[in-house]
């Protein structure tokens, strides 16, 4: 009956040692946590406006200039992503947490760090999709906006698609800025150019069939390209 009896205790004893174990890790760990909390809050507030509590252009440019990158960077608009920005020029305290704490950057020097392995995210295929879709939802700037002017438009599919895809992007920018029939772009066509470039063989357009759902602006851009090459 003792020998069972100090087995028990012994068995009591180990599960009370791990069990204490796991406080002190969890406790460690919440901990460290609060810390980098603490030191991406005061971040943020370091560029933040005061009245406003939120992050402005103003301080956006001025955390571009920490970065040492151009305000008008791709990896700019990666960051928003990241943090699921909702307004263009704007950050929350609660976005600028949600982007911070994923990429594991607590300090400006951290952040900077942080852009080459935000990049390779980004341009995944699984992930390229929605920022590209994201870019466009970002420069929506006014309430119920559903389309964005061609020369936005323009500059925006330069910064997210000209680096990938440079000839087709040229092309649609030199058309877009020639025709007269469209002064702004909608998201269906705007995902439906991405489409586009990822399925079409370029610059002989052999597998295009307007008979399929594309936008009737990318039918006009192909017979453009077509008559530009006769």
């Amino acid at each position: 009956m003792r020998r069972g009896s100090s087995k028990k205790g012994s068995a009591n004893s180990t599960t009370s040692t791990n069990s204490s174990a796991m406080d002190l890790f969890r406790s460690a760990s919440g901990k460290a946590a609060t810390k980098e909390l603490e030191r991406i809050d005061q971040l943020f507030y370091s560029y933040s406006n005061e009245s406003s509590g939120i992050i402005d252009p103003e301080g956006i440019e001025c955390l571009c200039s920490d970065l040492e990158v151009e305000h008008t960077d791709v990896r700019i608009l990666m960051v928003a992503w990241k943090m699921h920005a909702e307004k263009q020029g704007y950050f929350t305290l609660e976005e600028w947490r949600k982007g911070l704490k994923a990429l594991h950057a607590d300090t400006i020097v951290k952040l900077k760090k942080a852009l080459p392995e935000l990049e390779n995210e980004v341009r995944r295929p699984s992930n390229y999709v929605d920022f590209y879709s994201y870019a466009f939802r970002y420069c929506l700037t006014e309430e119920k906006q559903k389309s964005i002017d061609i020369e936005s438009i323009c500059e925006l599919l330069e910064l997210v698609l000209g680096s990938q895809f440079p000839q087709q992007v040229d092309l649609f920018i030199q058309y877009l800025k020639t025709q007269t029939d469209y002064k702004v772009i909608n998201m269906d066509q705007w995902m439906g150019f991405y489409r586009f470039c990822n399925e079409i063989s370029f610059p002989d357009f052999n597998n295009y069939d307007e008979d399929l759902a594309w936008p009737l602006i990318l039918d006009n851009f192909v017979d453009w390209v077509k008559s530009k090459q006769s």
